[in-house]
């Protein structure tokens, strides 16, 4: 496997070179290995075989190798069982993927949210409250941890205490994972899903590494969720990707007056199914006994201010002040008891004191 990934750093060598170099050659070591004649007897173009030769006494395999084991960072090549089976269904399907945190998460069911860097305060809110249903119904959140839409999807899915993946344009060393703001956020999705790339160790992302990226999320899932974007927006590639591999592809309605949702509103009237709530994915995914098997036993309260707290709380995010006010509990035991039920993993401080139930 490090010859194969060593082989992955020369430009030129992507998913059908290495497939076809493999056919012949059996495997990355002989490659590796081989003289300039024998590469361009199997097919290769004259230019990419020299390319090839003169930059492998540039990279240390050994080396490379023990640097993706210093971060933790696994090597799938397509012909694993670990390799996601929905990813091998596209035509530009990479050899070799980069993953970072949990395999088993490829064989649940995922969907892309997709959005607009440039975001409003109702996008902030259907993409946090979409990701979080999404995952409370046992659906993993795929997205591409830009800043915007995709944090916030992200960040929805962590909230439910949910499954989410980060799929990047750069290689997943620490020093490249980005934007460096997200940093932290990585670390989250790593511990409760995975990080996902096509490039390996040091790659930089890049206006020209994006596209790519953007076929792993269109290919990885089930469908693309469209919840923000300009009419020229960059995530409306996704969700042209995503028709190219026959996969669904689901807009959020806006304003007609919102330059922010020009580009969903003419996904919707190209096709694209609209969608108001989770619900709407589920029945067009078939999907509702998914969500039925993930409904949570009936939560038995221990004391009479945990009944109070948690009947006056649901998955829409609720300030301490207006459970106080229903609860009619004081501030001291109320604080106390949020605080036992947070623990207890029943809900969840989403931030400014606002709590959900789980």
């Amino acid at each position: 496997m490090k010859y194969l990934n060593a082989l992955n750093k020369i430009n030129g060598v992507g998913a059908q070179k290495l497939k076809l170099l493999l056919d012949y050659f059996e495997n990355g070591e002989n490659i590796w290995q081989a003289p300039v004649a024998d590469i361009i007897n199997v097919g290769i173009s004259e230019k990419l075989a020299h390319t090839i030769i003169s930059e492998r006494p540039k990279i240390n395999p050994d080396y490379e190798w023990e640097l993706l084991q210093k971060e933790d960072i696994q090597v799938i090549p397509f012909t694993s069982s670990e390799f996601p089976a929905s990813l091998k269904e596209i035509s530009s399907t990479p050899y070799l993927i980069y993953v970072k945190g949990d395999l088993n998460i490829f064989s649940q069911p995922m969907l892309a949210m997709v959005g607009s860097r440039k975001f409003t305060s109702y996008g902030k809110q259907i993409a946090e409250s979409l990701a979080r249903d999404l995952a409370t119904a046992g659906i993993v959140v795929v997205s591409g941890m830009a800043m915007g839409i995709d944090t916030f999807s992200h960040q929805g899915a962590l909230m439910a205490n949910g499954k989410t993946i980060a799929v990047l344009g750069s290689g997943l060393d620490n020093n490249h994972i980005g934007p460096r703001q997200n940093f932290n956020l990585s670390r989250k999705i790593i511990a409760n899903g995975a990080l996902i790339s096509d490039y390996p160790y040091g790659t930089q992302a890049t206006n020209f590494t994006f596209p790519a990226r953007n076929r792993l999320m269109a290919g990885l899932t089930m469908g693309t969720i469209v919840v923000e974007a300009e009419e020229k927006s960059g995530t409306l590639i996704t969700a042209n990707l995503a028709v190219d591999f026959n996969r669904e592809v689901f807009a959020v309605p806006g304003s007609i007056f919102s330059p922010a949702s020009q580009g969903a509103n003419q996904l919707i009237k190209r096709g694209a199914k609209v969608i108001t709530g989770v619900q709407d994915i589920l029945e067009e995914l078939n999907l509702e006994k998914l969500k039925q098997e993930k409904i949570i036993k009936k939560i038995i309260p221990d004391t009479l201010e945990e009944e109070l707290i948690i009947k006056n709380i649901s998955t829409e995010a609720t300030h301490i002040d207006r459970i106080i006010k229903a609860t009619r509990l004081n501030t001291s035991i109320a604080s106390s008891t949020l605080a036992i039920l947070e623990i207890k993993g029943i809900i969840k401080d989403i931030g400014g004191q606002n709590y959900i139930i789980l």
